[in-house]
């Protein structure tokens, strides 16, 4: 181990046998983290060439099962997101599609770094299970046609340690460690064709657009030489996508969104993605046609049943779709007012999701427990014009001294200005084994 970290500190490059090594020392724990984490550093300082990612890939997925989804009938989507600042996409989409007609059996993660994690939001409903064996993991799809579980141990194993150690390592923004974080348990998890939902902007792990198109870019490459057809949007991550941000709180906006109460960012978002799950699932022949159905599921209630049909499925009380307060409540609700009039001209997406960290929504080490009931609620856009009197943020906090320190960061966050100011995109291009296409 040793010889491959000196090799990887020089900047050259690692051959298939020494990659092999790695993600097999990390699957079987047979190395010491503090090896491992001189490693991640060397790749994250370094970098990999395309040749070594995808290696990389295919070892951490061969160090574990393959899951066999081919007795679900149907073509089976996956859909990732690189991570974000308020994004509960799944939580819309999953049940969404699934009402539609495809199958949704789908492995998540949870929360790395500043960024919130779907098992994590998932275990703020009460009762609810996401560590399934595969034949409920099976039956569930089969029965609900959708399933949103935790990753199991035998499924690429060395991703599991690697994941852990690169939250608490600064080694998250890594495009080979990313890519093959995603990819590995993406074609482990026996999916047929996989949609990803690649950040860009201030709350994203790429901050620059054409870092995130070539994040993209290799791994739909990496995802095709799989054989996997594998699409990628880019989408903004200059402010949070939903208003919420925090466990229960974003599970409840998700079901705000289902039930009709709630539009915005975060269900446009989750529309095109679901759209683009549709398509490649053989669902509908154009994506106008995949939205539209998408968006009949929606108004007439079908995907809100399938969501608790899924909470029921796993254990959880799909009572919270009906009544929002049986989810975990703060001990301390405060409402930040503005304070000045202006435009918002910029948000540090960053630092908002990492201010609902310090809140114990996130994790600062890997042990760290999970405060399901904190987070906040941002009343304002990009682009907003407010006033003294403008409602800022709504905060969930655990004591008056975490409200004061999570209100003061949430300022520091956002930049104003005297004249109107840009809004953003939702989505800036398309990648696909064609090539780039701009939107």
């Amino acid at each position: 181990m040793v010889q491959i970290i000196e090799k990887k500190k020089l900047g050259q490059a690692l051959n298939a046998e020494e990659i092999r090594f790695f993600a097999n020392a990390a699957a079987e724990k047979s190395v010491p983290d503090y090896q491992l984490a001189a490693l991640l550093m060397a790749i994250r300082l370094n970098g990999m060439t395309d040749e070594e990612t995808t290696e990389l890939t295919l070892a951490m997925r061969d160090t574990g099962d393959v899951a066999d989804l081919s007795s679900i009938p149907g073509i089976k989507v996956d859909k990732h997101s690189t991570g974000g600042v308020g994004d509960t996409t799944t939580l819309v989409l999953a049940p969404l599609v699934a009402a539609c007609g495809a199958p949704v059996a789908k492995m998540s993660g949870r929360g790395l770094g500043h960024t919130g994690g779907t098992l994590d939001k998932l275990e703020s409903i009460p009762g609810l299970r996401i560590g399934l064996t595969e034949e409920e993991f099976l039956r569930q799809v089969k029965e609900t046609g959708v399933a949103v579980v935790g990753q199991t141990g035998h499924l690429a194993p060395a991703d599991k340690t690697l994941y852990a150690l690169r939250d608490v390592t600064s080694t998250v923004d890594s495009i080979p460690l990313m890519v093959s974080s995603i990819l590995s348990k993406k074609l482990a998890a026996g999916s047929d064709a996989i949609v990803l939902d690649v950040k860009t902007g201030s709350g994203a792990l790429m901050q620059n657009l054409e870092d995130s198109i070539h994040l993209a870019q290799i791994m739909v490459n990496v995802g095709t030489l799989a054989g996997k057809p594998t699409v990628a949007l880019i989408s903004g991550m200059d402010q949070p996508l939903g208003t919420h941000v925090g466990n229960a709180l974003e599970v409840k906006e998700a079901i705000d969104i289902l039930s009709g109460r709630a539009a915005g960012d975060l269900k446009e978002v989750s529309l095109t993605l679901g759209a683009h799950m549709l398509v490649l699932a053989g669902k509908a022949g154009s994506l106008e046609k995949a939205e539209k159905m998408l968006r009949q599921a929606l108004d007439s209630g079908a995907g809100l049943r399938k969501l608790k049909e899924m909470i029921a499925a796993q254990g959880g009380n799909p009572a919270v779709c009906d009544d929002v307060s049986l989810l975990p409540q703060a001990a301390v609700r405060r409402t930040v007012l503005c304070g000045r009039e202006g435009y918002v001209s910029r948000m540090n997406t960053m630092a908002l999701g990492s201010a609902a960290q310090a809140m114990g929504a996130g994790r600062l080490r890997k042990e760290d427990p999970i405060d399901y009931s904190v987070g906040f609620v941002l009343k304002v856009r990009l682009g907003d014009h407010v006033t003294p009197q403008t409602p800022l943020c709504e905060l969930h906090a655990r004591t008056e001294e975490d409200a004061d320190r999570a209100e003061q960061a949430i300022r520091a966050a956002l930049s104003w200005s005297g004249t109107p100011c840009d809004r953003g995109k939702n989505f800036y291009a398309l990648v696909t084994r064609e090539g780039v296409q701009k939107l």
